[in-house]
């Protein structure tokens, strides 16, 4: 597989399904059989149910941004080490909205299968998202 296929699959990916929220993109970046694994507690299976957990994000994150800090590839795997961010407008994790920034680092190996994302684990920092999700609720 080809490196410059997978960073382009990966950025597009990030800029156009999460940071542009368009969902046009699944088909074309994302196998039928796509799964998903997230640290917000959501494992997706296929594009329908993908589709669905990006609209949750975005409709409790204005804004919702996922940011590329560092992006490893080796044969059909990347590692990608992110920035994750948006303004708090809807109940997340219990929490109800603030209208205030949140941050958190996290991690993403994409695993491909052709020229597709078979398979995708993220793993987030939850701790210190909902420390500042506890911080901006009371402060």
């Amino acid at each position: 597989m080809d490196s410059s296929h997978i960073r382009a699959v990966v950025d597009s990916f990030y800029a156009d399904i999460w940071n542009r929220h368009d969902k046009s993109r699944i088909s074309a970046l994302l196998g039928d059989h796509f799964t998903f694994r997230g640290s917000l507690g959501q494992a997706k299976v296929g594009h329908e149910e993908f589709a669905s957990y990006v609209d949750f994000v975005h409709s409790v994150l204005a804004g919702y941004r996922c940011d590329i800090v560092d992006l490893v590839i080796e044969d059909s795997k990347a590692f990608a080490r992110m920035r994750f961010s948006g303004i708090h407008r809807g109940e997340f994790f219990g929490y109800q909205p603030t209208g205030k920034p949140v941050e958190w680092p996290g991690a993403a190996l994409f695993s491909f299968d052709g020229e597709k994302v078979a398979d995708l684990w993220v793993l987030g920092d939850v701790h210190g998202l909902l420390q500042l999700l506890e911080n901006n609720a009371n402060g």
